[in-house]
């Protein structure tokens, strides 16, 4: 299976409740082998954009990211499983088979076309409360998605020792063939915030250390820095690849939209507006009032 694939298996199962899609998809996910696996993790980072906001084909496309992570922790030796409802708590939960010790995952697709992210949207200090007696929280986000310079996302891992991983760094992982064992623990991995956090000053608590930590993750998998180099340009290739077809979706969408008459663009822009769902909602909050007197 490749990330076409998906994205057309996603596509097919929107008419089905949100639990039945999930498991279908999970069964499937859980059955590629690891060259898929690999494959579609270089992509499933990106939100494609021809994907409607807050529809239920993006809330698939996020529930399958959760999948892959768990995947990529599978192909990596470690017993995972994936939550099915989404209540105030991580989206999945895996345990070392030879070391004591448990991590939870939540995992992040963005939207190319997305810029004004802020810390909310990592939800970093939801992963501190979500760990629970898990030992380690561990976020997966698209690398380059995470500040270049300063963020508060970078101090509140630090103080509640929450991994800042990517997709990135599963790609190298499971590309390197890197699997948990008795003889290797790879707890160092989801521990990184409180180590760096050791020689980190108050001051200096904001400033982005994913640098640093490309450092250590290569030490601790024990390559080197030109072949950890080559894999990032490795993926960089298909994300400037996917930035150009997405580039191309709205260029045949501003066509699209110019070739429209009068009466059909005035359609699409009051459902783009959703200017009959906020009416509904006012309606709503109007008749719980009436009903409360």
């Amino acid at each position: 299976m490749n990330y076409t694939e998906l994205r057309r298996l996603i596509k097919d199962k929107i008419d089905k409740t949100f639990e039945e899609a999930s498991i279908e998809l999970q069964e499937i996910i859980f059955g590629i082998n690891t060259n898929d696996t690999i494959g579609i993790i270089t992509e499933i980072g990106i939100i494609p954009e021809d994907i409607i906001h807050d529809s239920t084909e993006e809330k698939l496309y996020t529930k399958v990211s959760d999948i892959l992570f768990a995947k990529a922790l599978k192909e990596m030796n470690f017993e995972v499983q994936v939550l099915r409802e989404r209540s105030d708590c991580a989206d999945i939960v895996a345990q070392s088979k030879y070391h004591e010790y448990s991590l939870v995952g939540d995992a992040k697709a963005f939207r190319l076309s997305r810029t004004a992210k802020n810390a909310k949207d990592f939800k970093v200090d939801s992963m501190v409360h979500w760990r629970g007696y898990s030992n380690f929280s561990v976020l997966i986000c698209p690398y380059y998605q995470y500040p270049k310079a300063t963020s508060q996302i970078y101090k509140s891992a630090l103080d509640g020792n929450v991994a800042l991983f990517s997709w990135e760094y599963l790609y190298v992982l499971l590309s390197s063939k890197v699997r948990e064992t008795p003889n290797l623990n790879l707890s160092d991995l989801w521990n990184q915030s409180a180590i760096i956090s050791r020689n980190v000053t108050v001051e200096e608590s904001k400033k982005s250390f994913i640098r640093q930590q490309d450092e250590n993750i290569l030490n601790i998998i024990n390559i080197s820095k030109n072949d950890f180099n080559q894999l990032f340009v490795d993926i960089n290739k298909k994300m400037v690849k996917r930035g150009n077809n997405e580039i191309r979706y709205f260029q045949n969408e501003i066509n699209r939209i110019r070739r429209l008459d009068r009466k059909s663009a005035i359609e699409e822009l009051l459902v783009c507006k959703k200017l009959d769902s906020k009416i509904g909602t006012i309606k709503t909050f109007i008749n719980q009032l009436n009903c409360d007197d």
